[in-house]
């Protein structure tokens, strides 16, 4: 019998995304990524829509595209990398893509997309290129055989250049020690000179630093004086801060026009994105109606008037959108292919809360598949999102949707340590209290058995990164609760892991996780591999052998300790791939076979 677009993995695999779009220098198209061709792409549209033009043409996925602020509207600069190796290059493309030029020159280093100077002959990013452990300020000129200027090292680990000053004197910078702590940087473009613009003692998230209009003020989030990000504004002359936006919730992302008078900002209410633009000269907001979902991205058009975003939700794919502000609604300005899978068989989850075994409450996703393909009591797949300072939120994923027509039923929590519920839930699993995080997992799942909607005999864990910690942590922890478990470039061991991180990762985590001068004997105590033993799930575990930021000896190590004991284990590993699976071919491999291990032991005959 011929599968259905309904029932038909490929379908749901061969759903495309639009995102991350950016406006030409005369606003007259947005240039934004797609993936086509299997892997995502720079394409353009004009911005009163039409026909979409694909202007790159690579077998490895470009990771973001960035059209100048002035000059031709058919040069933009893009970064990609190779297999997934997070290595990424500067690319500079003239004649809308006919010429390429590599601007960066150093494969084994890393560049990270600073901005333009505003007559759009300079860039600034940051690299570690003189030291694989520190990212260093760069300036360079943007021409094919220009060599980047060192304009500032930085402290050790994220130090990630922003934008230059509206007059192209001086640049934003984004110190990161950890998930927590953040610092903003105002630096001298000609001396180098670094101002900490954000002195603090505490622990103080600042993030998303951006120039006011005037260059007299740098607008951020933060959550100084309060549990959630806050939009702020420092006034550089004096130093001192106020509070534009202070909502209930994490103020998620925002944006500035050009010419100073609309500020608009997605507010993330409960893990939903609620869209207003703010007249800057202290008029009423004004509210963009959109459908259920996340925006992730957001720019204004060069004369202010438009502002163009990307929404993600369970019944919509990724598509860019474009908003001309008091004139009109937004409008969908891409349609990326849906693959004929018909709208109603896409699902909106229901926001449930449960109480953990502290009695703190635990907000959660469930997804209950169509009527028509489950039972009264269907399967259901518990998914920990990684991180772990992340969100499950209702954005669109295909594996979920196919999942859920295959007649699954979905629980994805957002346990301790999430972000989007104030800076102290996110730190409730710091360190020592990782294992809390575990315990709100395992309570999700005893709040399933107990609710009646599912089968409770019928439950598997399913999760990436640390997410796939958490689905080991699960399985070793509660060994007779699930019936079935995958792990994708997951954590096994948390000393190995942090051993062998990328080394401009390793304090970032090790304020997160522990360090390994203090904490090893913890993080060996609840590491899984060392508690294997306790294993009875059957697990899928996959991993791309490129990883640079859980190597493949994490799913090595676990895969051969499983296998010395005959617990079933099988073992999916893509060597062109880096953390996560990108490219379409290997998603062709890798999932089916997922559905089919879920089959065999949700679904027994």
């Amino acid at each position: 019998m011929l599968e259905t677009a309904r029932t038909d993995i490929r379908r749901y695999l061969n759903i495309r995304s639009a995102y991350g779009p950016g406006f030409s220098a005369d606003g007259g198209s947005v240039a934004f990524l797609m993936n086509t061709t299997g892997v995502p792409q720079v394409w353009r549209v004009p911005v009163e829509g039409g026909w979409a033009e694909q202007l790159t043409f690579y077998d490895e996925a470009v990771r973001g595209v960035h059209y100048p602020p002035a000059g031709a509207a058919d040069r933009f600069l893009f970064s990609m990398d190779r297999g997934g190796s997070e290595r990424t290059q500067l690319y500079l493309a003239t004649g809308d893509g006919a010429e390429v030029a590599d601007l960066s020159r150093e494969p084994q280093a890393i560049h990270e997309w600073g901005g333009w100077s505003p007559d759009a002959a300079r860039i600034a990013f940051s690299s570690n290129r003189q030291d694989a452990s520190r990212f260093d300020l760069y300036v360079q000129d943007v021409a094919p055989d220009s060599q980047a200027r060192l304009l500032c090292r930085g402290p050790g680990g994220y130090f990630n250049a922003g934008e230059f000053s509206p007059d192209g004197r001086k640049l934003l910078v984004l110190e990161y020690p950890s998930n927590s702590n953040q610092f903003v940087h105002v630096i001298d473009v000609a001396s180098g000179t670094d101002r900490n613009l954000t002195p603090h003692d505490d622990q103080v998230r600042y993030l998303s630093p951006k120039w006011s209009h005037d260059g007299k003020s740098v607008y951020l989030l933060t959550d100084l004086h309060g549990d959630f990000l806050s939009l702020a504004r420092i006034d550089l002359a004096t130093g001192g801060l106020t509070f534009v936006e202070k909502p209930d919730w994490d103020v998620d992302g925002y944006a500035l026009s050009p010419d100073g008078k609309w500020l608009a900002a997605a507010i993330n209410s409960d893990g939903v994105s609620r869209l207003a633009a703010v007249p800057l000269a202290g008029a009423s907001p004004v509210a963009a109606g959109l459908p259920l979902g996340v925006i992730e991205h957001m720019e204004f058009s060069p004369d202010g008037r438009r502002l163009t975003f990307d929404l993600t939700g369970p019944r919509h794919n990724s598509d860019v959108w474009v908003w001309e502000i008091g004139r009109d609604k937004p409008r969908q300005l891409t349609h990326a292919s849906r693959a004929g899978v018909p709208t109603a068989a896409l699902v909106e989850p229901e926001l449930v809360r449960y109480e953990s075994f502290d009695g703190i409450k635990i907000p959660a996703w469930f997804y209950r598949p169509p009527a028509d393909v489950c039972g009264e009591k269907p399967p259901v797949i518990v998914y920990p999102h990684g991180g772990p300072e992340s969100q499950s939120r209702p954005s669109f994923n295909s594996i979920f949707a196919y999942l859920l027509n295959r007649g699954y039923a979905i629980f994805a929590p957002n346990v301790r340590g999430s972000s989007g519920y104030g800076t102290r839930f996110m730190n409730l699993d710091n360190v020592r209290k990782r294992m809390d995080s575990v315990k709100d997992l395992a309570h999700g799942a005893f709040w399933l058995r107990d609710s009646g909607r599912v089968d409770p005999r019928r439950m598997a864990v399913y999760g990436g990164s640390y997410g796939g910690f958490m689905v080991l942590a699960a399985i070793t922890n509660y060994p007779d609760l699930y019936a079935a478990a995958i792990d994708v470039v997951g954590i096994a061991n948390f000393v190995s892991f942090l051993e062998n991180t990328g080394a401009y990762r390793r304090a970032a985590r090790e304020a997160e996780y522990g360090s390994l001068a203090h904490d090893r004997e913890f993080l060996r105590s609840i590491s899984p591999i060392h508690q294997v033993d306790k294993i009875r799930t059957p697990l899928l575990v996959i991993h791309g052998a490129n990883d640079p930021r859980v190597p493949v000896g994490e799913a090595e190590q676990i895969v051969a300790a499983l296998r010395a004991r005959a617990v079933p284990v099988e073992y999916l590993r893509y060597d062109d791939e880096g953390h996560g699976l990108v490219k379409l071919s290997n998603r062709l491999d890798a999932y089916p076979k997922m559905a089919s291990f879920l089959d065999r032991h949700l679904k027994p005959t």
